[in-house]
């Protein structure tokens, strides 16, 4: 679990006029924090690290500690709030996590091996990715960045579902835990797809008939 570290300040100006005149500012970003047994709190981030901890995926996925005038609090990101046309956050939400509770997120899906994979380099097919994120529930301590699937071994035809993922201890799937009925694709390999002449011909003819 990879250790995100931010700094927050209550803010007690609220209202969206109060917040407009935050992000002019340009030092903090405005925010909540809500969730266990205290109530919604409104805070101010400092910008600078959060901008640079959003450039790593995995601070989707992982606890952060957030510092709020020196005293801690565990979270997790619940919903960012993003200006419409510029790279700016507007707001963010984060969720107080509690180290005996399981907590539910989704996390990254990362694919490895695709350069070895036998049913695309020896059997001529191609990857289609059906799922980038998993759902999964664990305890905070055993929240992984991301999972891996490695499709070295797998042969043209091939459809792999969340079943076949290897989870690490103390997680599970959330679709699984409904039944093997949500037990959903996350890749396949397929044939790759030739066009015939005659389609291109047809196309050909089409376009020129329009014209």
């Amino acid at each position: 679990m990879s250790d995100f570290i931010l700094k927050a300040t209550v803010r007690n100006d609220l209202g969206k006029g109060a917040s407009r005149r935050l992000r002019r500012a340009n030092q903090e970003v405005p925010a909540v924090i809500y969730g266990g047994e205290k109530g919604a709190q409104s805070i101010s981030v400092e910008k600078t690290a959060f901008y640079k901890a959003i450039e790593d995926e995995a601070f989707f996925s992982s606890v952060i500690k957030l510092v709020i005038e020196g005293k801690e609090e565990q979270v997790v990101v619940r919903d960012l709030q993003r200006h419409p046309f510029k790279p700016l956050l507007t707001h963010a939400d984060f969720l107080r996590v509690d180290a005996t509770h399981e907590i539910t997120m989704n996390v990254p899906l990362h694919v490895t091996g695709e350069e070895k994979c036998v049913g695309i380099k020896d059997q001529g097919g191609e990857l289609h990715v059906l799922a980038n994120e998993v759902a999964i529930s664990c305890l905070p301590k055993d929240l992984p960045d991301y999972l891996e699937v490695d499709i070295s071994a797998v042969e043209l035809g091939t459809t792999l579902h969340l079943s076949d993922l290897t989870l690490p201890k103390g997680v599970t799937s959330v679709d699984l835990s409904h039944g093997e009925e949500h037990d959903n694709a996350v890749l396949s390999i397929t044939k790759v797809k030739v066009r015939s002449e005659e389609e291109d011909e047809g196309e050909d003819e089409e376009g020129t008939s329009a014209e």
